[in-house]
């Protein structure tokens, strides 16, 4: 039988190795490999088409009509006064005074062959923020036809009938 002392040789210089902790070793695991179409049968589509999202439902709410003009850009200055005149939706937010002052800005553009109703229709989604963004954004896509179509529905969303007629109430009890 062998001792330590026997096995190495009896000198001080000579660094003695140490036993490996044995639960540092990894265990190795051999994974079974499986297809999808052993585990789940597919459908009729294959699966690139399956992991796709959906993209019906996303179109915007506004439908822009057709500009025959080829070279046909908004101005950044427009732009910028757009997006400086934002409506938010706020309980003191009249939404009335928003397109009227939203009118008097795009009724300064004239374009050949570009209908005045087409730039508003493409510029007014920028004069919305917070809850009147939100407004626009739940709208359902291709649900706005005309510029008449987008003021009713956001007059009446953010001043709805009921409230007009609250008002009318009010002024009737006051005399």
């Amino acid at each position: 039988m062998r001792t330590r002392s026997n096995f190495y040789p009896f000198n001080s210089t000579a660094t003695i190795p140490r036993r490996s902790n044995r639960r540092h070793v990894p265990n190795i695991v051999e994974l079974e490999i499986h297809t999808i179409e052993k585990v789940v049968p597919m459908a009729d589509g294959t699966m690139e088409d399956l992991l796709q999202a959906p993209t019906e439902a996303y179109g915007e709410a506004i439908v822009i009509p057709k500009i025959l003009t080829e070279n046909f850009e908004i101005k950044t200055n427009l732009l910028q006064l757009v997006q400086a005149n934002k409506f938010h939706g706020f309980e003191r937010d009249h939404p009335h005074t928003q397109i009227n002052n939203f009118r008097r800005m795009t009724s300064t553009l004239k374009y050949r062959d570009v209908p005045n109703d087409a730039i508003k229709l493409m510029l007014f989604p920028y004069s919305l923020e917070g809850a009147a963004r939100i407004w626009y954004e739940k709208e359902p896509p291709n649900s706005i036809l005309t510029w008449d179509d987008l003021v009713n529905k956001f007059v009446n969303q953010f001043f709805p009938p009921s409230k007009t007629t609250h008002l009318k109430n009010e002024i009737s009890r006051f005399t």
